[in-house]
């Protein structure tokens, strides 16, 4: 059982959504005989069709993850990878629905992701700072609930919440709120038409003249 056969996101999200949605959601008695047709004799067909009933859930939890950044298609696609891991280790006799267990595979597998694919994150990833990145801002919001909405929540109070240093709290804002420039983009520089960032940067390499006088 593989991502390949089924609906990707790849074109129009719409359209994607359209078809998830036509894939009837599955009873509790449907769901456990699908899933021990699966455990007990390796069925594909009862694999593929848990996946898919449960497909417009991985949906609804990409949507969490939009803030980040990163494509919903991709978020889509890797949520849909984790919820495949969660059926492959699924065992019908805990008594729980599928989602409920496959939900923990699925926000990992796009954390994970998320962490891999944000340049400004993705080297040193402590467990702080993985707090801080998937936390720092929904904790600041609870904060200002707590002491009002008009009070600035401080970064003490912050990293006491998350039980993290104070520095690390300045540092992910820092990282959080800064803006990255697409090298590609056209920029307007002194009246002229604009040109690329890629176009203006210096280049320390050796030029081709250089390199033949060496």
């Amino acid at each position: 059982m593989t991502t390949q056969s089924l609906p990707m996101p790849a074109g129009s999200l719409e359209k994607y959504l359209q078809e998830i949605n036509c894939y009837p959601l599955l009873t509790s008695a449907e769901e456990e005989k699908l899933a021990r047709r699966w455990v007990d004799f390796q069925d594909i067909e009862a694999a593929h069709h848990l996946t898919t009933s449960n497909l417009r859930f991985v949906v609804k939890i990409s949507y969490e993850y939009r803030r980040y950044g990163i494509r919903l298609a991709d978020l889509i696609q890797e949520g849909n990878i984790g919820l495949i891991m969660a059926i492959k280790k699924f065992d019908p006799d805990r008594g729980v629905r599928l989602i409920s267990y496959a939900v923990w595979w699925i926000r990992a597998q796009i954390q994970n992701f998320i962490l891999q694919s944000w340049r400004l994150v993705k080297i040193g990833t402590t467990q702080a700072q993985r707090k801080l990145f998937y936390k720092l801002e929904k904790t600041k919001r609870m904060l200002a609930r707590l002491h009002g909405n008009n009070e600035k929540v401080e970064r003490k109070d912050v990293a006491k919440a998350l039980n993290v240093r104070e520095d690390l709290v300045e540092e992910m804002e820092q990282r959080l709120g800064a803006q990255e420039v697409s090298l590609d983009g056209r920029y307007q520089m002194d009246g002229d038409e604009g040109r690329s960032l890629a176009e203006i940067l210096p280049d320390d390499t050796p030029s081709p003249e250089e390199k033949i006088g060496e």
